[in-house]
């Protein structure tokens, strides 16, 4: 049985009223605990809570002397580093609002949102940003009052700024409907929309956070995920910062392994795709090794379902059970435990949809998966699965002071409807847009989110994807691609594909592979590697894990011709959005003409 409402636990008085009560408690009771470690000649050097502070009290007064004050928005474009959240934390305490960016974004993208978020300031990650704003700033299409950069020797350095500063201007105390944040949406369907989120959005959001108890201040965690990404930054940034737990800085993607070592975190937060790497490359492994260790590996994953299953329809596991699972754990999971560092207790996942077969596989491992469920406009958590309280393949539960009801569609008989939510943080609304805030927040401060969900007799959400993206076949069904798509991107060798069939009798799968996953394939199975995605073997190898993955789906959904490409998909070239969601018009209007050839040779069958 479906609901159409969840009930909610009343959120009473917060804690902290603002981000800058926040880190004054931080600074003030963990000053010597460790915050952030970025890796420096070979290895992780540390930087204290009380060292921040002093770093964030003289960017407070560079910026003051720039000319920043109350309600000014500074700009940042950089991945996460010490000076990214000295820079946010000095803006907050001068009442001033925070707007991030990505490295790996369009150009014209940063143009358009310094512009539209009338940035006096942008702090940039190295010279080569710099010179590109400067440029721009030259040509008449952008206006900045200073450009700071993080990396270089030049006088407006970052360490220069702050070396000829002192620390002399006191921190403003906002109001918690002063707004702190300007995140712009990714933009897959036109212009980002810039999402006003206040002091009292994301503070409600990190209380939220710490009442389920998970973040102490000896916890530490490895730090990939952007905070320019709400999630990233409301709910490890922040998250992390205001119970004192620390903070290990990735040094690329292409370290996260060598990082989880030397960290060695009891916290992860990661989209799925992170998530989803490890998961394949652990089975991939297993299935070059073949022989006992793979047998081995699967009668522990069968055992460790049996103890799942045994303590949620009997209370507790048979004692055989319990005793298996500690013999495979020894055995087993213990060597899968030591990839993440061996320390890791729990793995916070967001952002998108986590298939339900990386949970259980995660789960297994006996470490707590916590998938959440959100959006930018509502700073961002709405729901989570909590420790003792959760269902794999949901996402959770509403979190404290947030209501979430479900309004159903009228074209099509569904137990899933748009998902609404309500509470004390909705955004304040879209900055300069008040007409697309109107469409979204209704007059009884619903907030409309576009996407398609449904709540079970627990009161558990349950997601199906983005009512903007659901699409109608010619046969009258309607398709929802999204949970299709991810549990198409555990195929081993497919990197990203996007499923289209509108108004047409099938599905077709669009398959961006993995080139170097499947350059491995073809050297271990003898295949030539020049024009890969050519070969009939390949062809024959994608289509056979497309099948697969998909055989749990129903059969109209299924794509049944594959096009299989091995171009970049990328926030650079505009295909992904900086968050790596699809640009479907972008990625649709790329391959129309192949499009086209597949359902053309299907007519003329």
């Amino acid at each position: 049985m479906a609901l159409d409402y969840t009930t909610y636990e009343s959120l009473t008085d917060l804690e902290y009223r603002n981000l800058v009560e926040i880190y004054h408690h931080s600074i003030d009771h963990f000053a010597e605990q460790k915050l952030f470690g970025v890796k420096r000649d070979g290895q992780y050097q540390w930087m204290s809570y009380a060292d921040f502070g002093e770093r964030v009290e003289r960017c407070r007064a560079a910026l003051a002397s720039m000319g920043v004050e109350h309600g000014d928005t500074v700009a940042i474009i950089s991945n996460n580093r010490p000076e990214w959240a000295i820079g946010a934390y000095a803006t907050y305490t001068l009442g001033a609002r925070w707007c991030p960016m990505y490295e790996a974004q369009a150009e014209k993208e940063w143009a358009y949102i310094i512009n539209d978020s009338d940035a006096k300031i942008a702090f940039v990650a190295n010279a080569d940003i710099r010179q590109t704003l400067a440029e721009m700033c030259e040509a008449g299409d952008i206006s900045l009052d200073h450009i700071v950069h993080f990396d270089g020797p030049r006088e407006d350095s970052f360490d220069a700024l702050l070396e000829g500063s002192e620390p002399n201007v006191e921190a403003v105390e906002p109001d918690g409907d002063d707004i702190c944040g300007l995140i712009y949406t990714s933009g897959t369907t036109g212009d980002p929309k810039g999402v006003l989120l206040s002091h009292h959005n994301i503070a409600s959001n990190v209380e939220a956070i710490h009442s389920f108890n998970i973040i102490a201040p000896d916890d530490i965690s490895l730090s990939f995920l952007p905070w320019a990404h709400s999630f990233g930054q409301t709910a490890e940034l922040h998250g992390m910062f205001a119970t004192g737990a620390s903070m290990g800085l990735v040094e690329s993607i292409s370290t996260i392994t060598e990082n989880l070592q030397e960290i060695r975190p009891t916290l992860l937060f990661s989209v799925p795709r992170i998530f989803n790497r490890i998961y394949n490359g652990i089975q991939t492994k297993l299935e070059e090794e073949g022989g006992l260790k793979k047998t081995l590996f699967e009668k522990a994953l069968q055992n460790s379902d049996r103890l799942r299953n045994q303590q949620q329809q009997e209370g507790q596991a048979h004692t055989t059970t319990k005793l298996l699972d500690k013999f495979y754990d020894k055995l087993v999971f213990q060597k899968v435990r030591q990839r993440f560092g061996g320390r890791l207790k729990y793995a916070v996942s967001g952002g998108a949809k986590l298939s339900p077969e990386i949970a259980y596989f995660i789960d297994n491992m006996h470490i707590s998966v916590m998938e959440g469920y959100g959006l930018t406009e509502t700073s961002p958590i709405v729901s989570v699965n909590a420790p003792g309280q959760h269902k794999i393949g949901s996402v959770g539960k509403p979190v404290t002071g947030v209501e979430v009801k479900i309004e159903k569609h009228k074209e099509h008989e569904s137990e899933f409807g748009e998902v609404c939510v309500r509470g004390p943080n909705i955004m304040k609304g879209y900055y300069k847009k008040p007409d697309k805030t109107a469409e979204v927040i209704d007059e009884d401060g619903w907030f409309h989110t576009g996407d398609l969900g449904c709540i079970d007799e627990d009161g558990f959400l349950w997601i199906e994807g983005r009512a903007k993206e659901e699409f109608k076949l010619s046969n009258g069904k309607y398709v929802s691609p999204g949970p299709l798509e991810e549990k198409l991107k555990l195929a081993p060798h497919v990197d990203q594909v996007m499923l289209e069939g509108h108004n047409h009798p099938f599905n077709v799968a669009i398959v961006n592979v993995d080139k170097e996953a499947l350059q491995h394939w073809a050297e271990k199975n003898g295949v030539p590697t020049d024009n890969l995605t050519q070969r009939p073997e390949v062809r024959e190898l994608i289509e056979s894990e497309i099948e697969e993955q998909s055989a749990d789906f129903k059969n109209y959904e299924r794509p049944r011709k594959v096009i299989i490409v091995d171009d970049e998909w990328t926030p650079e070239n505009g295909v992904l959005t900086p968050t790596l969601k699809l640009k479907r018009r972008v990625i649709y209007e790329r391959y129309e003409d192949n499009i086209d050839d597949v359902y053309e040779d299907a007519d003329e069958d």
